[in-house]
């Protein structure tokens, strides 16, 4: 039986273990990268192998960043007051992106998932909690997905928030469809999301 050359195969096997890619969309890409030519597929392995040395984490609010702290942390136009909460950089681009959003952000890097091991001590809920006091902010919007585990973090942060004193917690209204990942909502949706936000302090 025929196979693929030991380096296609290889190239085929590790695209495979990106998110989305099965192994027909990862034989496709493939054969596109070799039909690109050496050019193109150098081009693409130097940006990939130089991303982890140009990129690190923003100091504040743990979005990805080329310096300390990011474009939003230094933006002084920003409103301080609010911290809107988000469980990936991604989703932080996605709200923002729709135009209606103009506080801070706090990216938390997951959300709670027994199953898989992720606890409270996993995520970024002590530094949330920091920056919370010290920034003494009014309200915190819990953006996590909508999704069982997302509402779970949402539901265990309104707690531990409420419980500090935190004036207003509220969570995004339902214009986003029942597990699907902000990033793939279009900005429409995610405008409306924000606007109908919904009340979790009562």
């Amino acid at each position: 039986m025929l196979s693929y050359p030991e380096p296609i195969r290889e190239l085929i096997d590790q695209l495979e273990t990106l998110p989305g890619i099965g192994p027909r969309s990862a034989q496709r890409l493939a054969f596109h990268l070799l039909g690109a030519g050496p050019e193109y597929a150098a081009g693409l392995a130097r940006a990939i192998g130089d991303l982890h040395g140009d990129i690190g984490r923003c100091g504040e609010c743990g979005n990805w960043s080329v310096s300390r702290l990011c474009p939003v942390c230094t933006d002084d136009r920003r409103d301080t007051d609010v911290i809107c909460v988000v469980a990936d950089a991604k989703d932080l681009v996605a709200l923002d992106r729709a135009g209606e959003y103009e506080g801070l952000y706090h990216v938390l890097d997951g959300v709670l998932s027994p199953v898989e091991g992720v606890g409270p001590g996993n995520l970024r809920i002590n530094e949330l909690l920091e920056r919370v006091e010290d920034l003494a902010v009014r309200e915190v919007i819990l953006a996590t997905p909508p999704t069982v585990e997302g509402d779970a973090t949402a539901e265990f942060l309104r707690e531990v928030l409420l419980e500090m004193g935190c004036i207003r917690v509220t969570r995004l209204a339902l214009g986003l469809p029942v597990g699907a990942d902000l990033d793939y909502a279009d900005q429409v949706t995610v405008a409306r999301a924000l606007q109908g936000r919904t009340e979790m302090s009562e």
